[in-house]
């Protein structure tokens, strides 16, 4: 009676097969349940099923309960159905109910009643029976001893066991018979759950059997039928799946692009929750179930719960369905501890309606979700997480195990491509080898499984690797021939051959035509209305369709079986011009007008394509494209349908726009010089021709409609359409759903592969100037425009096969991003991932970078971490693509006084350790300063690496350049070098330089390295000492063991014409040894009496020995003692300035004793009117006066002053000097100006007319000194 029959129940005998009474099975385990007198005082019991199916139980199979009055025997392989229990708490009285008496009987339930059971050994009291009342036939067969014992008592509406009929039962008053029902307590309480568990009951008696089986009616079968192996486990994504289900937060979300195999993903899990021991309930709804009118997701839950009811109650099941609440059912499955999970599949696909009470919509589901433990799995685009994931509240998503959730999105688990594992796992299934398709399309899940399709329906093998879109129009091919075959099947007479070609014909374009119209505004969802109107019912076209799997029932409509097969088919109907310019464009250019010169990308012919890139050739915003009324019908997508409807002949706009009365351009959609699109058939190149499916190449889609062009029959194209704005104005459209981005992705890549860069760059140009314009007015990168332009742009540049004709694009973008420091949301789609994730060479990549390392601010490195993890991951790549930067002087706004070029060096010296050599080599070819600069920091920091460097490029046969590298970079190395193992290197560098006697020009270099090292000097020194080449510093270095050789060389360099005396006077400043430095003095005193032309450079010497500190004076006193009596005023006039210099403190004492030897000169022994050494003083002194302190520059001046106006013409001189100086130097200025007013009478004979009148009107603002507060006068005292 669980199904509308009578129950099948087993009868129970002594072992001699004499009956005791009757039983039924409670569970798939074999319990037997009946009444205690049917087994009291048998030691075995016999079981018979009505097919003469027996079991014998021993006495430890039965279990007695004389208590309750039941007992319960343990039986295998009766065959017999078990009966659903009970589980209401009371049984009301006028239950009717049947039970087994000589044959089925109904009776009613009187009510509660206490009763006495009359067992073998004792008397029983049972405070919970059943009185029966029932008609005296039946009272007769309840008498004791007989059959009706054990007999179960039977809901008639639910078919649920309400009790256990008893015959050994005694009330207080006599009754027609008594009944105990089965209550929870001892061996019963696991029965009744183990029953409720796997025994379907419905009505009072709802069981979480009952609601596992209208559950299990809503996720429909749970394998796949047809001939293809189960799907390959996704590792990743079951574990995260699993986690979910014993975890605690509400709602997972499963996030992937179209093709990823989400809907695969929640069938898997599915299946598995429906399988094992504890089966536990799971609805499967998709968005299109929702309705516009739903508070919350408990509504679409109620509906499936009651479609699935209907379902059950038509196959015979007792009860009342409508029971199975939602509330109801997740009660049930959470009182059992398998939770009730809702997957939610597709939910994009929820009425527009709906969609735009989202947030109401998602607090009420996440509230209903918590209250009755529920758990919501829903899959969807990423499109759409992004903004119903942000609607949860806090802890209701579950979070995925680090690197499984999508970067920018709400926790979610993301699914990608299958790993290489999977894809052979999946391949291996398919009969697929790993070359059967294009590399970069061999893991992505739909194309392996649409290509298995394929080449499962081919009679042989096929060469080549298609891409995924070669897939999809083979098996769209193959989906119209398998539809036609089955409409021909239909028809009378049988058609066959080229007329069923010429029907899959039709089949296309009326499959076309269905892509156009989901593009109106179902949001991808074909309305009934138009399914029945292109594949009518009676002609068999809408079974054979649904059969094929083409299409699929979604809601109230129909939708294409696969969503990325749908937004590609969709693409080629789309208007992208126009489309661009309503979601991007639209945005911005009534509110800003385009800057000028914004970009320097063109479109085909030189013109551009969209908004500053408009063009004749490409129509701009507003423009839309169609056929002109009584136009050839366009081929492939564009072909119209056959049969009623075919009134709309152009390109939609997304969201339900028709193409206009504006004609095609060359190149567009409908003219003659497009190719066909995905898809298109033709009479000789049908599927099932010899070419087969997915044949490549233009083709022409025959006249479908059958009648004449404009004369509005079916197939005729539509009449013009009113332009967007003209007329009265329309009411603002809502804003097209983002998940709807994929026919215009799609369209982007179209374009891309029908028309090449010239197709896709303009426009993809101008969404990269639309971003800019976003960034520059400050919006949210989360705005509408700004979300279509920065997701169209990421995605189509990730999904070009090829993105180097993309470059420009590339380019222009990261100097769209570079100059704009800071994070700017709208181009936060475009951080480091993006650039690491595209398929560029690494030296476009490197480029792309060096581009964008500008826009970090202060304080974040996030561009230059990026760089430098891709030079972590291939150091011998990427160092000289870094080089490449030297030229870069851009500043970085992240690090003061830094550019690009610098931070591309520091980036190099900190991770020099990765790879030293190569990181040489790249430096040595670099011809840039900063390349010479970090390769002596490397010889300062990595010594032995550039010592290496050195030895390989001075034998380097090939390239001279290296070899004069080596002898330039090998004295820098050849100074830091301490570890004999680098001086050795450094020894066999130099001699295999000196063993070439083309390189003539290095052999200096070379034997001023054999002469640092002293293991090779000796031998090599004489003959350095007499070529000019060597370097000077490596001669000096040898003084120390060679002083007369050495000194003999420099003094023979000094004399020389033509030489360097600065180099070979600045070489010995540097000798601190007493012994070395006399004899350095005594020769640089003879070059200086020798060759007075040569003072400056024995200035220098002087002024950087006397920084050695005090210890120099011994041998810095005599000679410059002697250099000023040698009575050369060239000399002294070099000198003076050093001796005036401020210094340091290692120097001042000694400069200022020796300034006094060169004024006591000046004072005694000076040529008569020779002033220019005092002048060079004075000069001196006004130059260096804001760092010397103010009484050594009184000092000096008045000292140096008083000695000119000895004479009237050195009074006149100094007037004309002091003068200059005034007007040249504001700080002496003042000091000057101070000091005459403390003293007038001291500094009256040194100023004369031209010192005054410059001190009066100085010729630079002269800032005057005053307190801590103020900022100074502009005026002299």
């Amino acid at each position: 009676m669980g199904r509308g029959d009578l129950a099948t129940l087993v009868r129970i005998c002594d072992p001699a097969g004499r009956t005791r009474g009757t039983g039924f099975l409670a569970d798939h385990h074999g319990t037997v349940v009946t009444s205690h007198e049917a087994v009291d005082g048998l030691s075995r019991v016999l079981l018979r099923a009505p097919d003469d199916r027996s079991w014998l139980a021993e006495a430890g199979a039965v279990t007695p309960l004389p208590e309750s009055g039941l007992a319960l025997v343990r039986s295998e392989g009766l065959g017999v159905r078990p009966l659903p229990l009970a589980t209401r708490p009371e049984i009301e009285p006028g239950t009717y109910v049947r039970i087994e008496a000589h044959g089925w009987r109904e009776a009613r339930v009187l009510g509660p009643a206490a009763v006495t059971y009359t067992a073998a050994d004792r008397f029983h009291d049972l405070d919970q029976a059943l009185e029966l009342a029932i008609g005296t036939e039946g009272a007769e067969a309840l008498r004791r001893g007989g059959r009706a014992a054990g007999s179960p008592v039977l809901d008639t509406a639910t078919g649920t066991v309400l009790a256990v009929l008893g015959t050994a039962l005694h009330g207080g008053r006599r009754a027609a018979g008594y009944a105990v029902p089965l209550r929870p307590d001892g061996p019963l309480t696991d029965l009744l759950r183990r029953n409720a568990a796997t025994v379907p009951a419905y009505g009072p008696d709802l069981n979480l059997a009952g609601i596992l089986e209208l559950t299990a009616t809503s996720t429909g079968p749970v394998g796949d039928p047809g001939p293809w192996p189960e799907p390959v486990e996704r590792a990743a994504c079951a574990r995260e799946l699993d986690r979910f289900t014993t975890g605690d937060a509400p709602v997972l979300a499963l996030v992937g692009a179209p093709g990823t195999g989400r809907t695969t993903a929640l069938a898997a899990l599915c299946a598995r929750r429906a399988r094992g021991e504890a089966p536990a309930p799971t609805i499967r709804l998709r968005g299109a179930d929702l309705r516009s009118e739903d508070h919350s997701l408990a509504d679409a839950v109620g509906r499936a719960l009651e479609r699935a009811g209907r379902i059950v109650a038509a196959s015979g099941a007792l009860g009342d369905t409508t029971t199975a609440t939602p509330e109801r059912a997740a009660a049930l499955a959470r009182e059992a501890g398998r939770p009730l999970l809702v997957v939610l599949d597709g939910p994009e696909e929820m009425p527009p309606l709906l969609a735009h009470r989202l947030p109401a919509w998602t607090g009420a589901t996440e509230r209903w979700l918590r209250a009755h433990g529920v758990r919501l799995a829903t899959a969807c685009r990423p499109e759409h997480w992004e903004r119903a994931g942000a609607l949860y509240g806090s802890g209701a998503l579950h979070r995925p195990a680090p690197g499984e959730n999508g970067d920018g999105l709400p926790p979610a688990v993301v699914l990608g491509p299958y790993t290489e594992a999977e894809a052979r796992a999946v391949r291996e299934g398919y009969g697929l080898r790993e070359t059967d398709l294009a590399e970069a399309d061999a893991r992505h899940p739909l194309a392996l499984r649409l290509l298995a399709e394929v080449r499962a329906a081919l009679p042989g093998e096929v060469p080549g690797r298609p891409c995924r879109e070669e897939v999809f129009t083979a098996h769209l091919d193959l989906m119209c021939l398998r539809t036609a075959v089955r409409i021909a099947a239909g028809t009378r007479p049988l058609i066959r051959g080229t007329a069923v070609r010429r029907l899959a014909a039709r089949v296309t374009g009326r499959v076309h035509e269905a892509a156009r119209r989901c593009l109106g505004p179902g949001h991808g969802v074909l309305d009934r209305a138009s399914f029945e109107e292109l594949f009518p019912w009676r002609e068999g076209w809408a079974p054979a369709v649904l059969t094929e799997g083409l299409l699929v029932p979604a809601g109230s409509g129909y939708r294409f079986a696969h969503e990325e097969l749908a937004d590609w088919l969709q693409a080629a109907h789309l208007d992208l011009d126009t489309a661009l310019h309503a979601l991007v464009h639209t945005h911005h250019e009534n509110r800003t007008p385009d800057a000028p010169g914004s970009t320097s990308l063109q479109g085909p012919g030189g013109t551009a394509a969209v908004g500053p890139f408009a063009s004749p050739g490409v129509p701009g915003p507003g423009a839309v494209r169609a056929q002109s009324p009584g136009s050839t019908a366009a081929a492939g997508p564009f072909a119209p349908p056959d049969g009623p409807g075919g009134t709309e002949a152009g390109p939609r706009l997304l969201d339900g726009a028709v193409a206009s009365d504006f004609p095609a351009s060359p190149g567009a959609p409908g003219s003659p010089d497009f190719p066909a699109g995905p898809g298109a058939v033709t009479g000789s190149e049908a599927p099932g021709s010899p070419a087969g499916p997915g044949v490549s190449g233009p083709r022409t889609a025959p006249d479908v409609s059958g009648s004449p062009p404009g004369s509005g029959a079916p197939g005729a194209a539509a009449g013009p359409a009113p332009l967007p704005g003209a007329g009265a104005a329309r009411p603002q459209a809502p804003p097209v759903p983002r998940h709807r981005i994929g026919p215009v992705l799609q369209a982007l890549l179209l374009e891309h592969r029908e028309r090449g860069a010239g197709g896709s760059v303009p426009r993809l140009a101008g969404l990269v100037e639309a971003l800019a314009r976003f960034a520059d007015a400050g919006e949210d990168g989360g705005g509408d425009g700004a979300w279509w332009a920065a997701r169209l742009l990421g995605e189509s540049l990730r999904r070009v096969p090829d993105p180097r004709p993309c470059l420009p694009v590339l380019r222009l973008l990261a100097d769209r991003i570079g100059a704009r420091p800071g994070r700017r949301p709208a181009f936060a789609a475009f951080g480091p991932e993006f650039w690491r994730g595209l398929a560029v060479g690494e030296d476009e990549r490197i480029d792309l970078l060096r581009r964008l390392v500008t826009a970090d601010p202060p304080g974040e490195d996030r561009w230059f971490a990026a760089v430098a993890g891709l030079l972590a991951a291939d150091p011998r790549g990427v160092q000289p693509l870094l080089c490449r930067w030297f030229g870069d002087a851009r500043p970085l706004p992240a690090a003061p006084h830094a550019t690009v070029a610098t931070g591309a060096q520091a980036l190099l010296h900190a991770h020099r350790h990765l790879a030293v050599d190569d990181l040489c080599e790249a430096l040595v070819a670099t011809a840039h300063p900063l390349a010479e600069g970090l390769l002596t920091a490397l010889a300062r920091d990595d010594t032995s690496a550039l010592c290496r460097a050195v030895d390989r490029w001075a034998h380097d046969d090939g390239r001279p350049e290296r070899r004069a590298a080596a002898a330039a970079y090998g004295h820098l190395a050849a100074g830091r070098a301490t570890a004999p193992a680098d001086r050795e290197l450094l020894r066999y560098a130099a001699l295999a330089l000196l063993a070439r006697p083309a390189d003539r020009d290095l052999h200096g270099a070379a034997l001023g390295l054999l002469i640092r090292d002293p293991e090779s000097r000796d031998r090599h020194l004489p003959r350095a000492a007499i070529d000019p080449g060597v370097p000077v510093d490596a001669l000096v270095e040898a003084l120390a063991t060679h002083p007369d050789e050495v000194l003999d060389a420099l003094w023979s360099r000094l004399d020389a014409p033509g030489g360097d005396p600065a180099a070979v006077l600045g070489a010995l400043a540097g000798i601190d040894a007493p012994a070395p430095a006399r004899r350095v003095a005594a020769l640089v005193r003879d070059h200086a009496l020798l060759r007075p032309g040569d003072a400056p450079h024995v200035a220098a010497f002087v002024d950087q020995r006397l920084e050695a500190g005090p210890e120099a004076g011994t041998v810095l006193l005599p000679l410059v003692g002697d250099l000023i009596r040698s009575r050369s005023v060239p000399l002294r006039r070099a000198l003076a300035p050093v001796l005036a210099a401020p210094g340091t403190g290692a120097s001042r004492h000694l400069r200022a004793e020796l300034l006094d030897v060169l004024l006591e000169h000046e004072r005694y022994e000076a040529e008569a009117g020779e002033t220019s050494v005092l002048e060079a003083l004075l000069t001196a002194a006004a130059e260096d006066a804001e760092r010397r302190s103010e009484p050594r520059t009184r000092r000096l001046t008045h000292r140096a002053g008083l000695l000119c106006v000895r004479t009237a013409e050195g009074a006149a001189r100094l007037d004309r000097l002091l003068a200059a100086l005034v007007r040249e130097w504001p700080v002496f200025t003042e000091l000057l100006g101070g000091w005459i007013v403390a003293d007038p009478g001291d500094w009256a004979p040194l100023l004369g007319i031209e010192t005054l009148d410059a001190l009066r009107f100085p010729g630079t603002p002269m800032p005057m000194r005053a307190d801590g507060r103020g900022h100074g006068s502009l005026r002299p005292a």
